[in-house]
């Protein structure tokens, strides 16, 4: 019963990092929904508009021509509102695409009863390369995750388009460019203030007026002043400290030492807006803030290291004195590292060696394996030796252990 038990398979464990999976497309859905309902409540406000001001002038005796003039214009943009939810539909039938795949992969975990089945080793394998996916796209590395995706029969279970999107615009700011970063603020601006994301775009604007400062040219500082009045001003409630350090930095140059100016002035200030833009980016479309593969990673270390793994003496696979051999992952050469700053698992119950005996170096083995062992080695008689570090010990002075 205690093996069925621990084959048995849990999906809502599994699951926990995949929420993302079903509210990206959510997400992308709603968005989608409310750039039509834009397009069409404006286009309804002007044809509403054009068509009565029309009628009325119909009848003050306009000539004809203006009518009909008035007239193919609604028409025209009517053909350019059915051209634009011909494609915002287009959209939306590939996103439901995305999400009846998604669905069907997480309800495929729901089917596998056990975790010896075949089918979940096949399952585990799609989540690994989504995974992997996921944190080429978050660094930059989007051609090689297209790859990746296309090879492996993945591209509806990850979200390339908009870590694309997200990288391009990411760039842009890194080389000094706010206007792809700015539009895509316009595109969103609903959703940002819902979330409360607003200062994003004041980051942007502030950043053009400290590049018109910097150029020290009287047209420019007075184009400056006109900017911070029309796109930092309306943020005083909220941005004030901000706003009165813009205004002081009139009076410093671009190599001044003084601070906050000097900051204001540094270049670092754009991988400032790139990690903001990121941040926001994925706020707004309910992502984590870390790639999935790095907090998959944490547990699965974090659930097997204990504190022998990074005890002082060095793990048996590289050392050279060691007599035993360890198959704990953690010990390895490759994980050892990654796993150091990681918690230690909360281990309920404890293991412990038949008639347990500590050496003087305070390490604790059974006391026939080490008998055992050290006679396997050659150790004189009336001495023991450490398995791990090989250091050799009088038998006299191995104090039996007493477990409390």
């Amino acid at each position: 019963m205690a093996q069925l038990a621990s084959t048995k398979l849990n999906p809502e464990s599994h699951l926990m990092l995949d929420h993302s999976l079903l509210r990206l497309p959510y997400e992308l859905l709603r968005k989608n929904f409310k750039s039509a309902q834009r397009s069409v409540e404006r286009e309804r406000e002007h044809v509403l508009s054009t068509t009565k001001t029309t009628a009325n002038a119909s009848f003050t005796g306009v000539h004809g021509f203006e009518t009909l003039a008035s007239m193919d214009g609604m028409i025209t943009r009517m053909q350019g509102l059915k051209r634009k939810l011909e494609a915002l539909h287009e959209e939306e039938q590939v996103i439901h695409q995305h999400s009846k795949k998604r669905i069907q992969h997480l309800q495929d975990l729901y089917d596998i009863k056990t975790l010896v089945d075949v089918k979940y080793d096949q399952w585990s394998r799609v989540r690994v390369n989504r995974l992997l996916a996921d944190y080429m796209l978050r660094s930059g590395y989007g051609e090689s995750a297209k790859a990746l995706a296309q090879e492996k029969n993945i591209e509806e279970l990850v979200d390339t388009e908009v870590f694309m999107n997200c990288n391009r615009i990411q760039g842009s700011l890194k080389e000094g460019k706010t206007n792809e970063c700015l539009a895509w603020c316009a595109e969103n601006k609903q959703g940002l203030k819902k979330i409360n994301q607003n200062n994003l775009e004041f980051e942007l604007r502030l950043q053009e007026y400290i590049e018109l400062v910097r150029t020290c040219d009287p047209q420019k500082l007075l184009k400056a002043t006109q900017h911070a009045r029309k796109y930092l001003i309306p943020h005083r409630d909220t941005q004030s400290a901000e706003i009165h350090r813009a205004a002081g930095l009139l009076a410093f140059t671009p190599d001044t030492q003084a601070e906050p100016y000097r900051s204001l002035y540094s270049s670092q200030r754009w991988d400032h807006l790139s990690r903001l833009f990121v941040s926001t980016h994925h706020a707004l479309y309910s992502l984590p803030a870390r790639p999935l593969l790095h907090i998959a990673l944490s547990a699965g270390l974090s659930s097997l290291k204990t504190p022998s793994c990074h005890s002082s003496v060095a793990s048996s696979s590289s050392n050279a004195n060691s007599s035993t051999t360890t198959v704990c992952p953690i010990c390895s050469t490759e994980l050892n590292d990654l796993a150091r700053n990681v918690p230690y698992a909360h281990h309920t119950k404890s293991s412990v060696e038949n008639d347990p005996v500590v050496l003087p170096n305070g390490r604790i083995y059974g006391r026939e394996r080490l008998l055992n062992m050290s006679e396997k080695v050659g150790a004189p008689e009336g001495w023991v030796r450490d398995p791990v570090t090989g250091d050799m010990f009088a038998l006299e002075t191995v104090r039996k252990v007493y477990i409390s």
